[in-house]
């Protein structure tokens, strides 16, 4: 009898660590994901049933409102180079790309503004006072494990006070080091090229320096011609065609190069990590074709530079502390030789300290509080003439509680926000003036969730969130058009909805999981570029404003199994938006932009990722579909804009070279059927173009 327990007991110790591993029904949605995955491979094969045992435990905490997360294969799959073209994949995304290989790309989530999104980099916020924007193009995919997206708030109190700051948020987690057993370096080399002219080589090593710490060193280059051909048609104000031709896209050339250390360790209780980044590239600004031109000689040139660390560890069974610290330097020359527009040769350099800590205490098994501080220094130096040089000081504090309760959980945050600008304007190296602002805010935040049936894997969830954004040093001290009177932008947002998952060990279904959300968000004083005088050539920044946004974000993710160990995973994602410019009733004639669909807008969007792994050889397509939108809140006939959509198609062959060695060669051709489209007006994107790339992993 004795015996049978025994060996009854180890099968169940066998079980559970199997579970554990491979298909975790709790934890992060990340973690979650993976199991799915997992199931979907078929690792539980050599999993043991045990009958009538009943196993009682306390579940990790799982996230209030989970994010969308795009993970590892995930990445690889999506034919994208920078982590711009990968969010456009997530629901409630909108993206803006001013055309070509180097063109701008800014994120906006759910039409509430670039500027109100905050993007962070292993933990940390990535800053712009100058404009408030983010080119997430110059991030390559090349270093990253993970991108989370959250609306409202990432659902963990325990995070900086800069965490709970922004109405959506963009967090990109970096690789950290991994080594299989026997193993101290690992080395990643990968060479890109394709059409444009793309030259893309990179370069990962990682050095166990001992079993407490490790380093990486990572570093790419960039160059691309940026010439594609492109197809520009003309109507007139009835909707017959003026001219229809092709063209090449020129002034696109781009060269970049990248280069990121970091320094991971662990200890008893924690853990943490120093990185320093530098970022230097060059670029033709392709511009818009508009009057006949088609040919443009603006260039940039951008060098970034920071260094940041992160500390975390548990002091006590109840006590958590968190440091983060950051510097950074940013430079940027802005060339129009053009005479006939306005000659500009124009330098801008940020200089960025933040220092931030935040204290997680937990009261009783289920309740838990934090409070966090933030401090940042921003100052910004240019060569214009009469620019304000404007200095900023910015603290948060930042109370937050998260309590749970079977089924339930609730988190509640307060955000208190006090900014003091100073500016002075100097004139032949002369202080002519100075300027002192203060503002100081209070902004609540509430989510809720609630799982009914413990036994079922489904929650339905709600959150409200108040906030708002300073103007930028742009908006405030720009030469003649800045305006010192500005007020903050807010936001306010609502929104309810569900999750539902369902994994299998076995069988053609291996999982599924589909969620769903309706929202609604109200903008004031919202900040924008009006006519300075009868002039069309002049402006000045205003808070004229008022936007209301109705929408609902859905997606659903599943994976199936069919014989010979052919896996197929399959996300779908959709977006409908209603957002609308309420800022002046008397605006309402036909032509008028009150309750118009705001700019480049569209009512609906969606993707379609699929991915197929048998064995080594492994295949994905994607599918991207924008529906009709306006190209200005004027909804008017000459100002709309066709649907646009692309697929893309890739494959990919490891090849097994030794026992820890692998070559994948791998091809993509992106726009399949060569459409011609214009995400922003006059910036043609480009047609059927084409990728070959080949990694090598030691």
């Amino acid at each position: 009898m004795r015996k049978t327990v025994v060996i009854a007991f180890m099968n169940l110790i066998c079980a559970l660590c199997v579970i554990a591993q491979d298909a975790p029904l709790a934890g992060s949605l990340a973690e979650q994901d993976s199991a799915l995955a997992a199931v979907g491979h078929g690792r539980l094969d050599s999993m043991q049933y045990i009958q009538n045992v009943i196993i009682y435990g306390r579940r990790p905490y799982e996230e209030v409102i989970p994010a969308q997360v795009l993970t590892g294969k995930q990445l690889e799959g999506l034919n994208s180079h920078s982590v711009a073209d990968a969010v456009r994949y997530f629901a409630g995304v909108q993206l803006k790309d001013y055309g070509g290989v180097g063109g701008l790309k800014t994120v906006d989530i759910r039409s509430m503004g670039t500027n109100h999104l905050g993007v962070f980099y292993d933990g940390i916020q990535i800053g712009n006072a100058q404009n408030g924007q983010v080119d997430l193009g110059k991030f390559s995919l090349d270093n990253i494990e993970e991108i989370s997206l959250y609306n409202g708030q990432r659902s963990s109190i325990f995070q900086s006070a800069k965490d709970y700051g922004s109405a959506g948020t963009i967090y990109l987690r970096t690789r950290r080091p991994k080594f299989k057993p026997g193993k101290r370096d690992n080395l990643n080399v990968s060479f890109k090229t394709g059409s444009f002219g793309l030259v893309n080589p990179s370069v990962r090593w990682e050095h166990k320096l001992n079993k407490h710490m490790s380093l990486s060193v990572n570093s790419e280059f960039t160059y691309a011609t940026g010439q594609y051909h492109f197809r520009y048609r003309k109507h007139y104000s009835d909707g017959t065609l003026a001219w229809d031709t092709t063209a090449v896209r020129r002034n696109g050339e781009v060269r970049s190069w990248r280069v990121e250390g970091g320094l991971f360790g662990v200890m008893n209780g924690g853990q943490w990590h120093a990185k320093a980044y530098y970022y230097d590239g060059s670029k033709g600004i392709p511009g818009a074709i508009v009057n006949n031109v088609w040919k443009h000689a603006q260039k940039q040139w951008d060098r970034n530079f920071f260094v940041q660390g992160a500390f975390q560890r548990r002091l006590t069974d109840r006590y958590e502390l968190m440091v983060n610290a950051k510097y950074s330097r940013d430079y940027l020359h802005y060339l129009n030789p053009d005479t006939t527009l306005m000659y500009i040769d124009n330098e801008f350099w940020q200089d960025e300290i933040y220092i931030s800590t935040a204290n997680k205490y937990n009261i009783l098994t289920d309740w838990d509080v934090n409070l966090s501080v933030d401090y940042q220094w921003n100052s910004l130096d240019a060569t214009l003439t009469g620019f304000g040089y404007p200095i900023r000081h910015t603290v948060l504090t930042a109370l937050a509680t998260a309590w749970s309760w079977h089924g339930f959980k609730a988190q509640g945050s307060l955000l208190y926000t006090l900014v003091n600008d100073r500016s002075s304007a100097r004139s032949g190296g002369v202080v002519v003036g100075k300027m002192n602002r203060y503002s100081n805010k209070v902004t609540p935040a509430v989510f809720l969730s609630w799982q009914p049936w413990l036994e079922r894997d489904f929650n339905l969830r709600a959150y409200y969130k108040r906030i708002f954004r300073m103007p930028t040093f742009n908006d405030l001290y720009y030469t003649d058009m800045g305006n010192i009177t500005l007020n903050p932008e807010y936001a306010t947002q609502y929104n309810v909805g569900f999750l539902y998952r369902l994994l299998t060990s076995d069988g053609f279904l291996a999982g599924v999981k589909f969620s769903a959300d309706a929202y609604y968000n109200y903008i004031t004083d919202k900040i924008i570029a009006v006519p300075k005088g009868t002039g069309q050539y002049r402006w000045m920044m205003m808070n004229v404003g008022k936007v209301k946004i109705r929408g609902i974000d859905a997606s659903a993710r599943t994976t199936l199994r069919f014989p010979a160990d052919v896996v197929m995973d399959i996300n779908l994602s959709y977006t409908y938006q209603r957002a609308q410019d309420y800022t002046n009733p008397a605006d309402n004639e036909d032509g008028g932009t009150y309750k118009g669909q705001l700019a480049y807008i569209p009512w609906h969007s969606g993707s379609v990722v699929g991915h197929l792994n048998w064995h080594d050889f492994d295949l994905n397509y994607s599918f991207i579909y924008v529906g009709e939108r306006y190209h200005t809140s004027a909804n008017t006939r000459e100002n709309h804009e066709q649907p646009w959509y692309t697929h893309d198609l890739s494959a990919g062959y490891v090849f097994r070279l030794g026992k820890t060695t692998t070559l994948k060669v791998s091809g993509e051709v992106n726009n399949l059927f060569n459409q011609y489209y214009d995400v922003i007006l006059n910036y043609p994107m480009p047609g059927c173009n084409y990728k070959l790339i080949l990694k090598f992993d030691i």
